[in-house]
C-alpha cells in the first residue's frame, strides 16, 4: 500500500535521558532501546513513512552521537553490501533495501540538557511549510496520520495534539467538542484524554516557544496555546503505547514477538 508522499516534516524529540528505564539508557538514548531488534525510533519513521511522510528532523541531546552513528551507518548495518578496497576509496553498494531509501533524516543537536519546547525552537530553521508534524521518540500507535493532519488543517488553529486514554500518567487534555480547553501536566487525580505526542503543528507555534533551554513545550506554550483558542485534540481510541518504564519495554517486545504488533501497519 503506497500513501501519497507529504510534503511536511517530521520533528520527532529524541533528546531526554529517560531516567525511567535508566537500566537501557546509562548507555544509550531512549529512541535507541531495541524492540524486535530495531531501535524504538525505527518503528516510530517506519509509522510516518507508511503515511507518505518520509522528510524527519531529530532533535537530539543525552548520547546523540548514537543516534548520529546509526542513520549514517543504516544502510550498510541494514542490508547485505559488497565492498570494493583498493586504490585511494572505499565503494559500498548496498543491496536488497526497502523503502527507507528513500527517508531524508535531518540531525540536529539541539543541547545535552535542553527541554522539549526549546528543542523545537532551535530546529525552527529547518522547516519550510506552514504545518509539521511533531512527536516524540518514545512511543507508538496505529494512528492514521492522514486524518490527523487533515482533521489539523481543517480546523485552521494553530496545534494539534492526539488525546488518547491509558493510565494517567501524562498531560490531561480537558476538551470541550474538539476544543481543547485547558492543559494540565501530569494529574493526579482527574481521569480522561491524555497527551499522547504525534502533534501537528503550524509554524506560528515557534512564537510560543523560546530559545531558553528551560522551555518546556507541554507546559507554559501547550498552556498558551489552549487559553488562546489555539490549541484543538485529535482522539485516538485504539492503540497507543509509550514506553516510560522497563515493563512498558517488555511488553513491546512480547508484543513484537507475537506476530501482530498493534502499531505494525506497514508490510
Amino acid at each position: 500500500m503506497n500513501m501519497k508522499a507529504r510534503k511536511e516534516k517530521v520533528v520527532i524529540l529524541c533528546g531526554g535521558k529517560g531516567t525511567r528505564i535508566r537500566e537501557e539508557t546509562e548507555f544509550r538514548p531512549k529512541p535507541m532501546v531495541e524492540i524486535g531488534n530495531k531501535p524504538l525510533i525505527w518503528h516510530i519513521i517506519k509509522i510516518y513513512s507508511f503515511f507518505g511522510f518520509t522528510d524527519f528532523v531529530l532533535c537530539l541531546g543525552y548520547k546523540g552521537d548514537i543516534i548520529k552513528e546509526y542513520f549514517l551507518n543504516y544502510e550498510i548495518m541494514n542490508s547485505d553490501f559488497t565492498i570494493e578496497i583498493g586504490k585511494n576509496s572505499k565503494n559500498i553498494q548496498a543491496h536488497n533495501l526497502q523503502n527507507e531509501d528513500q527517508w531524508k533524516v535531518t540531525l540536529a543537536d539541539t543541547g545535552h540538557d535542553t527541554m522539549t519546547g526549546a528543542r523545537i525552537k532551535k530546529i525552527e530553521s529547518y522547516i519550510d511549510t506552514d504545518n509539521f508534524m511533531m512527536t516524540y521518540g518514545d512511543g507508538v500507535a496505529n494512528i492514521n496520520l492522514n486524518k490527523l493532519l487533515e482533521f489539523h488543517l481543517s480546523h485552521k488553529k494553530i496545534a494539534t495534539v492526539t488525546g488518547v486514554r491509558p493510565p494517567s500518567r501524562f498531560g490531561e487534555l480537558l476538551i470541550k467538542g474538539s476544543r481543547v480547553t485547558e492543559f494540565s501536566e501530569k494529574p493526579q487525580i482527574r481521569e480522561g484524554y491524555i497527551n499522547g505526542g504525534f502533534f501537528v503543528l503550524n509554524r506560528k507555534v515557534f512564537t510560543y516557544l523560546s530559545n531558553d533551554e528551560n522551555c518546556i513545550f507541554e507546559k507554559e506554550p501547550l498552556e498558551r496555546l489552549a487559553t488562546d483558542d489555539e490549541l484543538r485534540v485529535f482522539s485516538h481510541d485504539d492503540y497507543w503505547h509509550c514506553m516510560d518504564t522497563l515493563r512498558d519495554m517488555d511488553v513491546l517486545e512480547k508484543e513484537w514477538q507475537s506476530g501482530t504488533p498493534p502499531w505494525k501497519i506497514w508490510e
